[in-house]
């Protein structure tokens, strides 16, 4: 925690400001303090091995780091003493130097006009990282003073860094960032590969630098929601995600949720883009924290919490209309044809060859213009889908109510208007495969994460997670964004024009990746 300042606030109003802010810090470095403790030295039958430990204390740091941050932006001074005392011992004389030497704009004297020379400098160096190969950035200013004038010194402004006083440059710590999330690799694993260069890092500072930049990005994050909410057509899904539960030594379920946006099929004006958030359940007042305020259609699965969000919610909260997903309702067909093999299912497999006649069209229809796709779908696939429609409601009055095929066909009729919307709206696809794919991500790192540590852990983890998966849906380097945004906004990126930072501004477009690495 941070030290008090010099002088406390006199006027009692700003000191009961000052005093719950700081009452509201302890709270939460004691809750993630007891977590740490729980999950190293609980019973026996709770612990956790030396890898799950690891992946814990990574989160709760990127917690803490983010609390640093957010106090940082209040209170320069604080920072400016935790930087002072900020022990970062020593790089190795191994790696390679890049000397970047930043004179003052003016080398002469502004009295006499006369030569400076250099009579001292300040030098730091930085941990940097290039494909393959680390190496060490050694930034000198020069001092430069005046041989005439007494107390002339010139020389250039330190410049402004994310991890003030720390050893990583911002191209560090995107290239941290992205090998987490991006290509799942855990901290601890990434120090271990760090010291075969001989590079003493531990997991606990990496975890510190991610929680530090995903402070930093999160305006982005909210300015991508913004203009996510204002599409006229959003898919929409929810995936758990296993925390770990504070004192118990054992994880919950949490659940990340799904904002994705990808026009392309239609040849829609947006780019694409998706946003996680986690949440501690996958019930309707999660999903309307998230969605409120929307008015465009929601393309979703028949989950309950979807239809009780634009059900019984206020008018002002939400009013998305639903359409809901061909694919799962294949699903079930599927399956109750698995699990009747090797016996025959002759409705769930006319079901699926009728299906199969829509996805047909469709695929025909793609990458055409909504009006184009509207008039294909009339014409073609409406005939199929009443017929279809037909043939569900005569199908039920013969089969038992309570069979698995009775039941997928109630749920199909029950949720037709839905299914049946996409065939007068051209923006709308046949299923929401979109969003199930932006979801492959996160359940991959979670597989190879085992969990997060904290509910705040996994709140970085979303944030950092949007970014790099709509750099991913645009075709662009993750690292290279993260790279450059982040020694922007560092440097005082105005917020006005957050959008010129977004992955799919021309910038960025021109550094794109192989699309293979995208998956």
């Amino acid at each position: 925690m941070s030290d008090l300042p010099d002088e406390l606030p006199s006027d009692p109003a700003e000191l009961r400001i000052f005093a719950a802010a700081l009452l509201d810090r302890c709270a939460r470095l004691e809750r993630l303090l007891k977590l740490a403790k729980d999950a190293q030295f609980g019973r026996s039958s709770e612990k956790l091995d030396a890898d799950q430990l690891q992946l814990v204390l990574e989160d709760i740091e990127e917690a803490v780091a983010a609390l640093e941050a957010a106090e940082d932006r209040a209170n320069p001074r604080a920072r400016e003493k935790r930087t002072a005392k900020r022990n970062r011992g020593q790089l190795p004389e191994h790696l390679p130097r890049i000397v970047e030497t930043l004179m003052p704009a003016a080398t002469c004297c502004p009295c006499c006009k006369g030569d400076l020379f250099e009579i001292d400098r300040d030098e730091s160096q930085r941990l940097d990282v290039v494909p393959v190969q680390y190496r060490v950035i050694v930034t000198r200013r020069p001092k430069l003073a005046c041989r005439a004038c007494h107390g002339v010194v010139l020389q250039h402004t330190a410049p402004e860094r994310l991890i003030r006083g720390g050893w990583p440059t911002e191209r560090l710590v995107a290239h941290v960032i992205d090998a987490k999330y991006h290509w799942h690799l855990p901290l601890y694993r990434q120090a271990q590969m760090l010291a075969t260069h001989g590079i003493a890092i531990d997991r606990s500072t990496l975890a510190f630098w991610v929680g530090y930049a995903a402070q930093e990005l999160k305006p982005l994050w909210h300015r991508l929601r913004e203009l996510l909410l204002a599409s006229s057509k959003l898919c929409v899904d929810e995936t758990p995600a296993p925390v770990l539960d504070p004192g118990r030594g054992r994880t919950k379920t949490g659940y990340f949720w799904a904002l994705s946006r990808d026009d392309r099929p239609w040849a829609g004006p947006d780019p694409p883009g998706v946003v996680y958030a986690y949440a501690p359940g996958r019930g309707a007042v999660h999903g309307l924290r998230l969605l409120e305020g929307y008015r465009g259609i929601i393309h979703c699965d028949g989950y309950q919490a979807y239809k009780t969000m634009t059900r019984e919610t206020r008018a002002d909260a939400l009013s998305g209309t639903l359409a809901f997903c061909w694919s799962h309702l294949r699903r079930q067909f599927v399956k109750i044809e698995r699990e009747a093999a090797p016996a025959p299912a002759p409705v769930a497999r006319e079901a699926l060859e009728r299906i199969a006649q829509l996805y047909t069209v469709e695929k025909a229809l793609r990458g055409r213009s909504d009006a184009e796709r509207r008039a294909g779908r009339q014409a073609h696939a409406r005939p199929l889908a009443t017929a279809l429609k037909r043939w569900f409601e005569a199908k039920l009055d013969y089969l038992a109510q309570k069979s698995d095929t009775a039941k997928t066909l109630r749920y199909a009729l029950r949720h037709w208007d839905g299914l049946a919307l996409y065939l007068d709206d051209g923006r709308i696809e046949m299923d929401t495969n979109a969003v199930e794919r932006a979801m492959r991500p996160i359940k991959l790192n979670a597989k190879n994460s085992l969990f997060a540590g904290c509910d705040e852990g996994a709140e970085s983890w979303a944030v950092l997670a949007s970014l790099i998966e709509t750099c991913k849906l645009n075709s662009v380097s993750a690292e290279h964004w993260l790279s450059d945004v982040l020694a922007k906004l560092v440097n005082g990126w105005p917020a006005a024009r957050l959008d010129e930072l977004l992955p799919w501004a021309s910038t960025y477009m021109l550094h794109t990746h192989d699309p293979r690495l995208a998956a």
